[in-house]
């Protein structure tokens, strides 16, 4: 399968803001965003004239690189989104956010969501007591997610039961660390996705 094998940091400088793909290194003095804020290149310095267009594809691929969703796929979902009775822009972000590796990520199960979709393919989860081993698969309301059991004597969810509480989860999960389980209330609603990005811009861009 195609993936991004560049440096994530790039990715970050390219949007001009972090984009905390590196988990913990971003919050940290040593992040490239804190000491070469500006886009990567020869010209990243350079003023770029940002044409309507221009601020739509990078709101696109804003998005895109935070959930790690390549081009065919976000696609998929923006027409999938199109298709129901609501707002598209928020049916594409909840499509996002409800898929298992962001919500892996979002319980603090994982310090990226580059981290939590290595867990998830290696078949460390299940869903309502089904082994899962597909990132983009979607949770739904009422969902159960679980560590497997002897997955949970791995060194990353022993950090990650151990720094319970250090990051906040979203009202629409619930985050037991004690038995690294994870409840899908419901799905999110707009107002409680806290990524940074304005997805009307993104529904512009595909709509012309």
């Amino acid at each position: 399968m195609a993936r991004y094998t560049g440096a994530d940091c790039r990715r970050c400088r390219r949007e001009k803001m972090k984009l905390f793909l590196k988990g913990s290194k971003c919050d940290g003095p040593k992040c490239p965003f804190e000491s070469r804020p500006f886009p990567p290149g020869q010209h990243g310095r350079g003023r770029t004239k940002e044409t309507e267009y221009l601020l739509q594809l990078r709101e696109k691929q804003k998005a895109r690189r935070v959930y790690g969703v390549l081009e065919k796929q976000f696609r998929g979902y923006y027409e999938e989104a199109v298709g129901k009775q609501a707002k598209t822009g928020e049916v594409l972000l909840q499509i996002l956010e409800s898929r298992l590796d962001n919500v892996v990520y979002r319980a603090g199960f994982a310090h990226s969501r580059d981290m939590a979709r290595q867990l998830v393919k290696h078949g460390h989860f299940t869903v309502n007591g089904k082994k899962v081993d597909i990132p983009s698969y979607r949770v739904k309301e009422h969902d159960i997610i679980e560590v497997r059991g002897k997955s949970k004597e791995l060194t990353p969810f022993i950090v990650a039961q151990a720094q319970a509480g250090s990051k906040t989860v979203p009202a629409w999960l619930e985050a037991i660390p004690s038995q690294m389980k994870v409840l899908v209330h419901s799905l999110p609603a707009r107002q409680v996705i806290d990524t940074q990005v304005q997805e009307q811009l993104i529904v512009e861009l595909y709509s012309k």
